[in-house]
């Protein structure tokens, strides 16, 4: 499953020992896009991800893997990011305030157009 978005914030890194050893996570927590954004937060796991990818504001592509274990009685989910790439659209501000692709030029909107005379509607 592979998840779009913005990393609006890092919390705090945490570390342990294990029986295999040490590790360490993260949980990051990334806005999706669109017309009703979410926010859903994510693990990261050891040190698969560069931590220059780790950045609030980054705009990316996040591969998951998401998994559910039950310890006694009740079921805990897990959505671990094995992979992330930066996006190579990331969005800039547009002159006229709004948001735009990086790459994108200035574009007018169409204008509609319609030979319409308003008679023999079927309705």
């Amino acid at each position: 499953m592979e998840l779009k978005g913005k990393i609006i914030q890092l919390l705090d890194p945490q570390t342990g020992e294990g029986k295999n050893g040490t590790w360490k996570k993260q949980q990051i927590i990334i806005e999706t896009f669109g017309e009703y954004p979410k926010k859903v937060c994510v693990l990261v796991w050891g040190e698969k991800i560069p931590a220059s990818l780790l950045k609030v504001g980054n705009e990316i592509n996040a591969s998951l893997d998401i998994e559910s274990r039950e310890y006694n009685g009740r079921w805990y989910t897990d959505v671990k990011v094995w992979k992330m790439e930066l996006l190579a659209d990331a969005k800039t501000p547009t002159n006229d305030g709004g948001w735009g692709s990086a790459n994108e030029g200035s574009v007018e909107p169409p204008t509609a157009t319609h030979d319409f005379d308003g008679g023999d509607l079927p309705f």
